[in-house]
């Protein structure tokens, strides 16, 4: 199968639109040998310049059907890792796989359908998965660390402050720091829901220049990769936005709890925050030495935001909201155009319940969060004053009180 770099065009209710992207063929049938493809400049230099990268893998990546992990994909995947730290570059590696190593020890036909059954797979299955990962990486004298996370680490500035902390020490000492969500005690209210999300926050943690998700799939496809033939994916998106998000399709590995549209949710994450993403088939061979050699291998997401400061990552793309501030059109355009720092008199719905200094969204009367921020007020103080002039609300409350329900130091634009 010849490889071509093509124009993208997706059909719009303007008629059809041509895009900066490229797409190309991926046939899984044997073929003569082809000469190398020209080299993707774009790629190189964000894979060149990424000093430390985050690479989640898919329990179907590490596991068949059977849910019995494949050791020997997971000591492949060690050495590459191990690879890419010797051109002195740093790795953290989020992988799933717990419940899908559980299922394989205990001999179970399926995936449990209760969550006591689950968190148990995943206690089991946590600890075969690290010694297979340790192993693999002692091998190569590197050492394997361990860190099982739920989203109530990310949500409290102290704790989030004490793993990025944590984080920095084993890069440091050369170690590969193996992040998974603690599934043995994570339940609806804390879960993460998948590790691509997981990934995200971590990648945005540790301010990592690019993150690798690696998948049972070769990138986001352009053409049904079920229909016979080779299938057309995308080799290189500059903005993940709506037509982007169209070409997500909401399957999920058997296994797995993430599919495409998952992703790509996380890609935005990392991509608004300035970092780039690869989407890639973790089942192909070598994929993260090949993408390190600026091979054309999956989708690159190249990033489209600034560069923030850690401590707008945590408010606007890691802590979740406590509660919501409904805004006016001319609030948010005020917000957006001038950075300018949100008043009680932009605010025409106070939604929640919470205190001074958590974090809460941003949002337009249609009901779309475009933004978040520390908010100087607690949930009742702010219902009294939404609406109001600054001299109403210190006639309401007193002279102490702050101007601004959200200072525009502490807000992040999200969209």
């Amino acid at each position: 199968m010849r490889e071509e770099n093509l124009p993208l065009k997706i059909e719009t209710e303007a008629g059809r639109t041509s895009r900066p992207w490229t797409t190309r063929m991926v046939d899984d049938a044997p073929s003569a040998p082809k000469p190398p493809p020209a080299r993707d400049l774009v790629r190189d230099e964000v894979v060149l310049s990424a000093h430390t990268w985050v690479v989640k893998v898919g329990t179907s990546v590490l596991a068949g059907r059977d849910g019995r992990l494949d050791l020997d994909r997971i000591d492949h995947l060690a050495e590459q890792i191990c690879k890419v730290m010797d051109t002195g570059r740093k790795v953290a590696l989020v992988s799933s796989g717990a419940v899908g190593a559980g299922i394989g020890r205990l001999g179970l036909k399926g995936r449990p359908d209760n969550l006591r059954q689950l968190q148990a797979a995943a206690a089991i299955g946590q600890s075969y998965l690290m010694r297979c990962y340790d192993e693999g990486m002692r091998k190569r004298g590197r050492n394997a660390a361990q860190l099982l996370l739920t989203h109530e680490d990310f949500d409290g500035r102290a704790r989030y402050l004490n793993m990025r902390n944590t984080l920095n020490a084993l890069f440091e000492w050369n170690a590969v720091p193996i992040i998974n969500e603690n599934d043995t005690i994570s339940v609806d209210e804390i879960k993460f829901g998948d590790n691509d999300r997981l990934a995200a926050m971590v990648a945005n943690l540790i301010q990592a220049p690019l993150l690798v998700i690696l998948s049972v799939v070769d990138g986001l496809y352009l053409t049904d990769p079920a229909k016979p033939g080779p299938a057309e994916v995308v080799s290189r998106v500059p903005q993940i936005d709506d037509q982007v998000l169209s070409l997500a399709c909401g399957g999920r590995s058997a296994l797995g709890t993430g599919g495409m549209q998952s992703k790509l949710a996380s890609a935005r994450l990392v991509t608004q925050a300035g970092g780039s993403v690869v989407i890639a088939s973790g089942t192909r061979p070598e994929p993260l030495t090949r993408i390190l050699a600026g091979e054309e291998v999956g989708t690159m997401f190249l990033a489209h935001g600034n560069h923030h400061p850690a401590r707008k990552r945590w408010i606007g793309l890691a802590a979740r909201p406590r509660g919501r501030f409904v805004v006016d059109a001319g609030a948010r355009k005020a917000l957006e155009t001038g950075m300018r720092s949100l008043l009680a008199i932009g605010v025409i719905e106070v939604v929640g319940d919470f205190e001074k200094g958590d974090v809460v969204a941003l949002c337009d009367p249609d009901g779309c969060e475009f933004a978040r921020g520390l908010t100087n007020y607690g949930a009742d103080d702010a219902r009294a004053v939404q609406g109001r002039h600054s001299l109403e609300a210190r006639a309401l409350l007193g002279p102490s009180i702050y101007d601004e329900l959200v200072h525009r130091d502490n807000l992040l634009l999200i969209l």
